[in-house]
């Protein structure tokens, strides 16, 4: 896994910067109830969408457990950001009316413990939304793709959407609502997934073998316009209620 201390000062360049995080920003308001006055967004990172999450009444705070990115999230959050782990947050059962994951479940084997730590502090008729299906919607059937297909294996994604659903069933929350917004900027080239192989991403489906790494990225090298980027993916958003008249389960 990635140290995301050491990824703070470029990851906001990396991962498609302000017109990402505005479309990732305004999927999750789509499925945030009007009448919700407190958010927390889990592994905020740098704030860079957590301080797009706004509207009149919203008041949004963020939690990230790596101090590199909670302080570069500090100056963007209004409502403050906590360092914390996302499977044992500082707070008490039923305090936000909103938790958002955004590109958190994937990177983690506990994603469960997550979604049963969101539903822990959701007040009743809150709602958690979360990105699922992440490493899924990567592939959008180019020439890229290809090369990688034979190591990928969506099964063994921690945010495959099935697997979230029935966690979040088991902790009293029922489906709500599902969007989908485009990855700005996330559409790769060959050089590029070369030299993220290279330097550790994909670690949810790529083993990181050093004999992989070469196979993979002659591979890559071989294929035309290096430069050129791919499509850009959609990613998939779905949020969970939690029924005025159900109770946690902390089982």
């Amino acid at each position: 896994m990635l140290d995301y201390d050491a990824e703070a000062d470029r990851y906001d360049e990396t991962r498609g910067g302000v017109p990402r995080a505005e479309a990732a920003a305004e999927a999750v308001l789509r499925l945030v109830p009007p009448g919700a006055r407190t958010l927390l967004d889990l592994a905020c990172g740098t704030g860079l969408v957590t301080e797009r999450l706004t509207r009149p009444g919203l008041r949004v705070h963020g939690a990230d457990a790596a101090p590199g990115m909670a302080r570069k999230a500090v100056r963007r959050v209004r409502g403050g950001v906590v360092l914390a782990d996302a499977r044992a947050l500082p707070l008490p059962d039923g305090s936000v009316d909103a938790v958002s994951a955004v590109w958190l479940l994937h990177l983690v084997p506990f994603s469960a413990a997550i979604v049963a730590e969101a539903a822990r502090v959701l007040r009743p008729g809150g709602v958690f939304v979360a990105t699922v299906d992440k490493d899924a919607a990567h592939d959008v059937g180019s020439d890229i793709d290809r090369v990688l297909a034979p190591y990928r294996s969506h099964e063994r994604a921690s945010d495959r959407g099935d697997l979230i659903a029935a966690t979040a069933t088991a902790h009293g929350l029922v489906p709500a609502g599902a969007t989908r917004f485009t990855g700005h900027g996330q559409g790769t080239t060959p050089r590029r997934t070369a030299e993220n192989l290279r330097r550790g991403y994909y670690a949810s489906w790529f083993d990181g073998s050093p004999g992989t790494t070469v196979a993979l990225t002659a591979d890559l090298a071989a294929l035309p316009d290096q430069d050129r980027p791919r499509a850009d993916p959609a990613y998939r958003l779905v949020s969970f209620h939690r029924p005025v008249d159900r109770p946690v389960n902390r089982d």
